[in-house]
């Protein structure tokens, strides 16, 4: 089975609000998913973001691929850890 780390959308017409996934690959956008990992919310300013950086190491390691947004919010979260430790 082969693993990936999506967005999963939630919210009304025009206020998208995002669930951070592990998912089958082979599972429709919204469909059902293995577990949650954060959320992303493109409408608020600054960190619109949270991700359980543990749980995404953990899936990365047994060979889940980040799609490119999710690559990008991963980036910004570990940044964001060096610079507060």
């Amino acid at each position: 089975m082969a693993v990936a780390i999506r967005l999963n959308r939630k919210g009304t017409k025009d206020r998208p609000y995002y669930k951070i996934v592990a998912v089958d690959s082979r599972k429709r956008r919204d469909g059902r998913y293995i577990e949650q990992i954060g959320t992303y919310d493109p409408l608020l300013e600054g960190a619109n973001y949270t991700i359980d950086l543990e749980k995404t190491d953990k899936w990365l390691s047994v060979g889940a691929k980040p799609s490119e947004t999710v690559n990008s919010i991963i980036r910004k979260a570990r940044t964001a850890a060096t610079k507060e430790a």
